[in-house]
């Protein structure tokens, strides 16, 4: 029975694997060392927005046989809003990813400095790490070596999250109790922005028409999916709620918090977590690159797998500039600025077109149906506001 369940999950897990990384562990960190528990109901939010997002994603994956570029390219018949629209995802998911490498990389640096100290090799260490599993593995390679890292990741953050000996009435408070003012909408939105990514749509869709090609298989990706996404969002809470040990204090990310907890837990409290923002970084590094590769072979309508040279050379330059921007310490800001921007006009944008891609004669029988086009609107209207307030704070409106 164990030996089923671990062979009907992977795709969904990779998504995790990719939305908790060393940006999750930094904004989470913030929320709870600034907010306590008050803000665990919009990380609950963000779960559920994930899911609805990522199972309409998997659905036109497994029915379709096609990632979600390669479904856009053949829906829209109107050639200029087709070419806009690959331009736009290819700027927010490739440029983007780029950018935002480096920070994967320097996120998995951060808890290797902790443990050894610092050392300039260490960039180009877990640089070649990512390279050898993305060259020389395959889906399954990468599966299971994801799937491992993630199991690490939440054990090390989730142990923390119980050491620290968190009140239950104030969790559930936090949970169910919305609280929204000037001072914490930036981190509201920031922990929506960081859970519900535009590029692990694109990745999931790939993922699991590469994994399953029987419709039949529906309820195993929606178990996936599910499970999947939970289990990421409880690291994520574990992570704001080991936080709440450091209210009033000068917390900045989570090497902080790691070094912050050895006087009040001990030593191991500062290895566990480094242990786990190790592993956040380690798969964030390659789930970003990988995604990038599948959007820009969708978008472009390149043939072959991910052995071909093509699908190659995209997360090969991805991996490379982000270990170099890491290694100089460089902080690519003008890139980053762009792929915000990019990425708060993306989100509502694929979340709009992901609904109508769901309710077209496409999937026939597999449509959605009432109460799941109302969760999706919803959604929507997140969405909206989250794009809204990404660009907002881009331009320093807010």
């Amino acid at each position: 029975m164990l030996s089923k369940l671990f062979k009907n999950i992977g795709p969904a897990t990779l998504i995790a694997a990719a939305f908790v990384g060393p940006g999750t562990v930094t904004i989470c960190t913030l929320a709870g060392a600034n907010f306590g528990y008050s803000l665990l109901w919009a990380m609950l939010l963000s779960i559920f927005a994930t899911i609805i997002l990522q199972e309409m994603a998997a659905r036109l994956g497994l029915i379709s046989g096609k990632g979600l570029p390669e479904i856009l390219r053949g829906a829209i018949s109107n050639k200029i809003i087709r070419i806009t629209l690959i331009i736009l995802v290819l700027a927010a998911i490739a440029v983007g990813n780029t950018a935002y490498e480096a920070g994967n990389l320097s996120g998995g640096v951060l808890g290797l400095q902790i443990i050894f100290g610092e050392q300039w090799y260490f960039p180009l260490l877990l640089g070649l790490i990512a390279f050898g599993l993305l060259f020389f593995g395959n889906y399954k390679v990468l599966e299971k070596v994801l799937i491992s890292l993630v199991v690490i990741m939440g054990v090390s953050f989730i142990a923390t999250a119980v050491a620290i000996g968190p009140d239950i009435t104030e969790i559930f408070k936090g949970l169910f109790t919305p609280e929204i003012n000037s001072n914490n909408i930036l981190t509201i939105v920031g922990l929506i922005g960081t859970t519900v990514v535009p590029y692990n749509l694109f990745l999931h869709a790939s993922l699991v028409s590469e994994k399953w090609n029987n419709r039949s298989d529906l309820s195993a990706v929606r178990k996936d999916t599910i499970i999947s996404v939970v289990l990421g969002g409880l690291v994520s809470m574990s992570i704001i709620i080991a936080a709440t040990a450091l209210q009033g204090q000068q917390v900045s990310n989570g090497a902080a918090l790691a070094t912050a907890l050895e006087p009040i837990y001990g030593s191991w409290a500062t290895y566990v977590f480094s242990i786990g923002i190790l592993a956040a970084g380690i798969t964030s590094a390659i789930t970003a690159p990988l995604a990038a590769a599948y959007v820009v072979k969708g978008c472009l309508g390149w043939k072959g797998n991910m052995k071909s040279w093509s699908f190659r050379a995209v997360w090969m330059f991805i991996l490379i500039v982000g270990i170099v921007f890491s290694s100089i310490g460089l902080k690519p800001l003008d890139i980053i600025t762009f792929a915000q921007i990019a990425n708060g006009l993306l989100l509502p944008i694929i979340a709009i077109l992901l609904l109508w891609l769901v309710n077209q004669k496409l999937l026939g029988s597999f449509s959605n149906n009432l109460w799941q086009n109302i969760m999706a609107f919803i959604v929507i209207l997140i969405a909206v506001g989250l794009g809204a307030k990404t660009l907002f704070k881009v331009f320093g409106v807010l």
